[in-house]
């Protein structure tokens, strides 16, 4: 059992925190068309990823988003780490998926890997320096203002350093496509991050309700 709620609250925003990161990078190397401009299927998670992250921003502080976001960099290189090895084991023959299509699934590059990580600790150390600041500056007040706020900026790098170390700096995109791509990707995050602004508001309340409800 957890000594407190809000002991209760962290484990449960850890665990939709690094569940959607490692999901997001799993499935980051397919990338689909949004028009005519490829962008990366794995944006579609990060804004929930963000969401957690001003959540335990709010109530944890710096130390609690900055420890996570190491232990969750470091579950992803596991990951990476579980899949170099499973992709090295041949396919029995009774296996429904071979050799090449699990490769082709999960075979990213070391490039990807190295790109996801980075703009991952990149973005989230932006995120939670941004977030505190307007913080400091509002107190409690305006809170859609230091979670959106913190979003715009952070998700813009995050956008463009995963694409660019993994298929610009590789000669994988063009520049003017590495450009538009990060732009798509980057507007599409932000629509959904100003979408859910409410869900924010309402994670707010019922996290309030539980951790001050009386036994």
């Amino acid at each position: 059992m957890f000594k407190t709620k809000k002991d209760t609250i962290y484990v449960i925003l850890a665990g939709i925190f690094i569940t959607n990161a490692v999901v997001a990078e799993l499935i980051g190397a397919k990338l689909i068309n949004v028009g005519s401009i490829p962008m990366s299927v794995g944006i579609l998670p990060w804004p929930i990823v963000f969401i957690t992250t001003d959540l335990i921003n709010e109530y944890f502080g710096q130390k609690g988003v900055r420890r996570l976001s190491f232990i969750t960099a470091g579950l992803i290189a596991y990951c990476f780490f579980l899949l170099f090895v499973a992709i090295r084991i041949p396919a029995s023959e009774i296996s429904g998926v071979s050799d090449n299509a699990f490769d082709a699934v999960f075979g990213q590059s070391m490039w990807i890997i190295v790109g996801s990580i980075a703009a991952f600790l990149v973005s989230q150390i932006i995120d939670v320096t941004i977030f505190h600041f307007v913080k400091n500056k509002t107190g409690k007040k305006m809170i859609w203002l230091r979670s959106t706020g913190s979003t715009v900026i952070s998700q813009f790098f995050d956008s463009f350093i995963v694409l660019g170390i993994a298929f610009w700096m590789t000669g994988k995109m063009d520049t003017s496509t590495y450009i538009a791509s990060g732009l798509a990707g980057y507007s599409v995050k932000l629509l959904i991050a100003i979408i859910l602004t409410p869900v924010i508001y309402l994670a707010h309340a019922l996290i309030d309700k539980y951790i001050h409800e009386k036994e």
